[in-house]
C-alpha cells in the first residue's frame, strides 16, 4: 500500500501531527479530517476575546487551507467518519466512500456533558466547545442585552467561570452555579479558590456554591426562562451556559475494539493498542508506569502529543513527559498552571494575594511533604516559566523558601 497517513480530527492535535510529520520528512500522502466547516481554529479565544466581541474570524485561524495545501496535506472538511475497519486499513466515511491508511490518527477531541434534567434541551441552553457553539452563545448574549435578560452559567469551572467574565463585560446580570463547595475544586488549592470567588463576585457576578438545581424552566416559546433551585426558588435567565465537562470522544476507537478508559489508551508516544493507530489531544487518556490514566486537556498536551504520534509513525521514540501547563484569563487576570497539583498537603503564598482584585500579582506552590507538586501564578509569568522549569528539573523549594520573595528560586536550578 502507498504510505497514506489519515488523521481524524483538524483540531490543534491533528493539525500539528501532520505538520510535525512533514517536518520530519514523512512523504507519502496526508489527509487531515475535520467534521465541521470551518479550517483549523484556535479554540481557547472563544470564551473570551471572541465570544467579547475583540477579535475577528480571521483572528482565530489556526492554518490556511492554502497553508496546509502548500505542505501537500489534504484538508476535507465537514467530513464524518463513521467506522474504522483495522482489518482492512481504512476508514469508512459518512458518505460511503472509504479512505486507505497505512497509519491511522485519531485526534477526535471531546464533548461537553449534556445537563441530564428537565428542560436541559431547551433553547438557550447551550455549551461552548467549538466555532458553532460560541457563535449561537454570543447571539443569543446579545439578545440578553437587547432584552435585558439575566444570563446563568451552570459549573464553575475554566469554561464557565470565562463566559461568566466575558457576560459581566459586556454589562449583563450573571448567575454562576457550581455545585461543589468551592469553584474548581479539582484543580485549584482551596486559598486560590476563594480568592476567584471573591474576583467574580468583585465584579458582580451571583456566585452560588453548593447549588442544587432540579430543573429548567421555559416559556411558550420553549426557550429556557429560569433555573429552579431544590429550594423551589427560580433564578431567571435568558441564557444558560452548561459547562459542567467534557467526555472524550472515543467511541471510534471503542467501536473498532482499541482500549479505552475515560478516553483512548495510548503510551507516552501516543501509541494506542493497535500498532497502526495512534491518538492525540483531549480524546487520550495515558497510562502512566504505575499503570494510572492521566487525562490532559490543554493546547499544551495536544501540541506535545501531536509532535510524539508524528514521531512514532517515522519509527522514532518521542515521549511526551514535560511537565504540564495551562492557563486561563478572567477579567484581567491571567492564571498560569504549571504541574499537576493532586495529594497536595500543604500550600505556599509567593506575592501578595491581599484582597485587592485590581492590582498585584502571586502564586501559590503545591507540595506534598517538601516535594514541588505544581504552581499556580496569577499575573506573574516569571513565577510561571520559572516553575515549569523547577518541575521540570524535579528540584523543590521548601515551602519556606517559596513563601519568601527574597528567596532566589532560580538558584536551585544551577545546583
Amino acid at each position: 500500500m502507498t504510505a497514506h497517513i489519515v488523521i481524524i480530527g483538524a483540531g490543534q492535535a491533528g493539525v500539528q501531527t501532520a505538520e510535525a510529520l512533514r517536518a520530519g520528512g514523512f512523504a507519502g500522502a496526508i489527509t487531515l479530517l475535520g467534521d465541521e466547516p470551518h479550517g483549523p481554529y484556535h479554540r481557547p479565544p472563544l470564551s473570551k476575546a471572541w465570544l467579547a466581541g475583540d477579535i475577528g474570524a480571521e483572528q482565530l485561524v489556526m492554518r490556511a487551507p492554502e497553508a496546509l495545501a502548500r505542505k501537500n496535506i489534504a484538508l476535507r472538511t465537514h467530513t464524518q467518519v463513521s467506522a474504522i475497519d483495522r482489518a482492512a486499513r481504512q476508514v469508512k466515511l459518512a458518505d460511503g466512500s472509504t479512505l486507505p491508511y497505512s497509519g491511522l490518527v485519531l485526534a477526535t477531541g471531546s464533548t461537553p456533558r449534556s445537563l441530564p434534567l428537565i428542560g436541559g434541551d431547551a433553547q438557550g441552553v447551550l455549551a461552548l466547545r467549538s466555532r458553532i457553539d460560541a457563535s449561537a452563545i454570543a447571539e443569543r448574549m446579545a439578545r440578553c442585552i437587547e432584552q435585558q435578560l439575566p444570563v446563568v452559567v451552570i459549573g464553575g469551572g475554566f469554561i464557565g467561570l470565562e463566559v461568566a467574565a466575558t457576560a459581566r463585560k459586556k454589562g449583563l446580570s450573571v448567575t454562576v452555579l457550581e455545585a461543589a463547595p468551592r469553584l474548581l475544586g479539582r484543580v485549584l488549592a482551596p486559598m486560590l479558590s476563594d480568592w476567584y470567588a471573591q474576583l467574580h463576585r468583585s465584579h458582580g457576578v451571583n456566585l452560588v456554591l453548593g447549588a442544587q438545581i432540579t430543573a429548567l424552566e421555559t416559556d411558550a416559546q420553549a426557550a429556557v426562562s429560569g433555573v429552579r433551585m431544590a429550594d423551589g426558588s427560580v433564578v431567571p435567565a435568558g441564557l444558560v451556559v452548561v459547562g459542567i465537562g467534557v467526555s472524550a470522544n472515543e467511541q471510534l476507537a471503542r467501536d473498532a475494539g482499541l482500549e479505552c478508559e475515560r478516553g483512548i489508551v495510548v503510551d507516552a508516544c501516543g501509541r494506542t493498542s493497535d500498532p497502526l493507530i495512534l491518538a492525540a489531544g483531549d480524546c487520550t487518556a495515558r497510562r502512566l508506569p504505575d499503570g494510572s490514566l492521566l487525562r490532559l486537556e490543554s493546547v499544551q498536551n495536544a501540541t506535545e502529543q501531536g509532535k510524539s504520534v508524528a514521531a512514532a509513525l517515522l519509527g522514532q521514540e518521542r515521549p511526551f513527559t514535560a511537565t504540564p501547563w495551562f492557563w486561563s484569563d478572567q477579567y484581567d487576570k491571567k492564571l498560569q498552571m504549571a504541574g499537576l497539583s493532586g495529594g497536595a498537603d500543604q500550600w505556599a503564598v509567593r506575592g501578595d494575594m491581599g484582597g485587592d482584585m485590581v492590582a498585584g500579582s502571586f502564586s501559590v506552590y503545591h507540595f506534598k511533604g517538601n516535594k514541588l507538586l505544581a504552581v499556580d501564578s496569577v499575573n506573574a509569568s516569571r513565577d510561571h516559566l520559572q516553575a515549569r522549569k523547577l518541575l521540570d528539573a524535579g528540584a523543590s523549594p521548601t515551602p519556606q523558601q517559596a513563601a519568601d520573595v527574597g528567596f532566589d528560586l532560580g538558584g536551585l536550578l544551577a545546583k
